[in-house]
């Protein structure tokens, strides 16, 4: 049965949130793709997905007002949304030693605005809707695209780690406030995964360390987190709720 699903920051076509939209895509998903401000990249996106009924929303999840505006647009193109995945996030480099006081400010609000505080507002929203549907929630599923560093630490993006822990503990939260109306909530965490924003230190002086790190010689493709995530959101993996699926190839235990 074809389901509607969000997914956040899925403008990048070779990023995790585009790998997310596809795998859901190509299971008969309609899918709304989430764009910060690049509409054309969204909606390339979305052209490129298969089937039909696709869409893309644009709007800054920083602002909590535009953040509600993105899922009612999704919401309205769709028809409605059952499925959500949080995956939109930001990735600033924070030099604690050398870093003015004003910047470290800076930019740990817009981290944890646009990773975190927009993840629980977009799942408010998202609640809301399933429950004010008539008779009630009839399931529905959440997926925050955490990462491992929301376990090993971040010591160079401190409030990207944080934040990634803080949806991890997120997705536990509410896949227990969240079971009574059938609504499951899971998290991944994958560790280094190539994508346009990774390809440049994969193939740099730091990309042998990096290799070296993963038992298994290599790092993730999107499409590997992407095959993940849509195994969360299926009807066969509701006993998984509460869960956090790490998806590092071996390269942090914990």
């Amino acid at each position: 049965m074809s389901r509607r699903v969000l997914v956040t920051g899925a403008s990048r076509a070779d990023g995790i949130g585009a790998a997310i939209a596809a795998a859901h895509a190509a299971r008969g998903d309609r899918v709304a793709v989430h764009a910060r401000a690049d509409t054309a990249a969204g909606e390339a996106v979305a052209a490129a997905l298969p089937g039909t009924g696709h869409t893309t929303v644009t709007g800054d999840l920083a602002d909590p007002r535009r953040t509600r505006e993105v899922f009612e647009a999704a919401e309205a193109a769709l028809g409605g949304v059952d499925i959500l995945v949080n995956n939109s996030a930001v990735h600033r480099e924070q030099p604690i030693a050398t870093q003015s006081y004003d910047d470290w400010q800076e930019v740990w609000r817009h981290t944890l605005d646009v990773n975190l505080i927009a993840a629980a507002n977009l799942s408010w929203c998202f609640v809301r809707h399933l429950l004010d549907r008539p008779g009630g929630s009839t399931g529905g599923r959440i997926v925050m695209v955490g990462s491992r560093g929301g376990y090993r630490g971040e010591p160079d993006f401190p409030a990207y780690g944080a934040s990634k822990a803080g949806m991890h503990a997120l997705a536990q939260s509410l896949a227990v406030a969240l079971g009574p109306h059938r609504i499951a909530v899971a998290a991944v965490a994958p560790g280094f995964t190539v994508t346009g924003l990774t390809a440049e230190l994969l193939h740099g002086p730091e990309g042998k360390d990096i290799l070296a790190a993963h038992p298994l010689g290599r790092v993730a493709d999107p499409a590997e987190i992407a095959a993940a995530v849509a195994w969360l959101t299926s009807e066969e993996a509701e006993w998984a709720t509460g869960a956090v699926l790490d998806l590092n190839g071996g390269s942090y235990l914990h």
